[in-house]
């Protein structure tokens, strides 16, 4: 069977425009998917990852890191059934990158090979997202696990360019950035040059708005400007979009690799001592 990934490129391309849904576009959720089915390894275990597709199981799901994201999966099923030979593990993180492109941002490293796991065995803890009310000593913790630097954490910061918090989902509400359908590197701008006022949100929870409260900013965003560490690099991309687009997507085509174990052939395999680990 010619596997023909061009196709489902051009297929992914053709759903993106959803005028009622959010801002007329699902490619943010996209990438959103893309980030969260990759994001759960642990390189001292050598566990979780995007192989294996293991947010279709309910442990995985029903983490609270990944809310809405059901929908982003739902949107992906016609595609799935158009190209029935393509695992959900490559589909996932190739709609993250087709979507980031589309959208405006830099052309991102893709492999395919990636394999489903046919039942729970390797589905990570949950716990290992990311969580925007904590700060810069939490990042560093989840993605220095993963095998990220300050650097690349910045970097992937910058996907916030994109799409908006839902308080029925994170319990945070509002774009980031006037135009969030748009890869940029507005957000680093926005965070350096904007005024944030520290407050809470419609549901209580508390978050950072611009003073007309139309954009916001979670306490990990605001992080990133009050480490110097972090601050030097924001600062670089909110002065160099060429930078950003270059260092975003070797980051992000290193996430969307992370767990994924190739054979020869370049299929992604499992073996029973990441099993254990688990």
């Amino acid at each position: 069977m010619t596997k023909d990934y061009g196709a489902v490129r051009e297929a992914i391309r053709g759903i993106l425009k959803k005028p009622d849904y959010d801002d007329g576009s699902i490619g943010p959720v996209l990438v959103r998917l893309a980030w969260h089915a990759s994001g759960t390894y642990d390189k001292k275990t050598n566990t979780g990852g995007s192989n294996g597709a293991t947010m279709r199981y309910e442990i995985e799901a029903k983490d609270g890191a990944n809310a809405g994201l059901e929908h982003a999966r739902a949107f992906l099923e016609p595609i799935k059934k158009q190209f029935p030979w393509i695992s959900y593990a490559d589909l996932w993180t190739l709609a993250g990158v087709v979507a980031v492109e589309a959208m405006g941002g830099p052309e991102i490293p893709w492999k395919s090979g990636r394999q489903d796991d046919t039942n729970d065995s390797y589905v990570p803890p949950n716990g290992r997202l990311p969580d925007g009310a904590q700060g810069q000593d939490h990042l560093r913790h989840i993605f220095y696990r993963m095998g990220f630097n300050d650097q690349e954490i910045v970097a992937l910061s910058g996907a916030h360019n994109l799409g908006r918090c839902h308080a029925d989902r994170s319990g945070f509400d509002g774009p980031w950035v006037p135009n969030p359908t748009r890869f940029s590197n507005t957000y680093f701008k926005l965070l350096l040059h904007h005024e944030w006022t520290k407050g809470k949100n419609k549901v209580g929870v508390e978050q950072y708005n611009d003073s007309d409260n139309e954009l916001m900013m979670l306490p990990a965003d605001i992080s990133l400007i009050k480490d110097d560490k972090f601050r030097v690099y924001v600062e670089k991309y909110a002065a160099d979009r060429d930078l950003f687009f270059r260092d975003f997507s070797a980051a992000f085509a290193k996430l969307i690799e992370l767990g994924v174990q190739r054979d020869a052939s370049g299929l992604a395999v499992r073996n029973k001592e990441i099993r254990a680990k688990l």
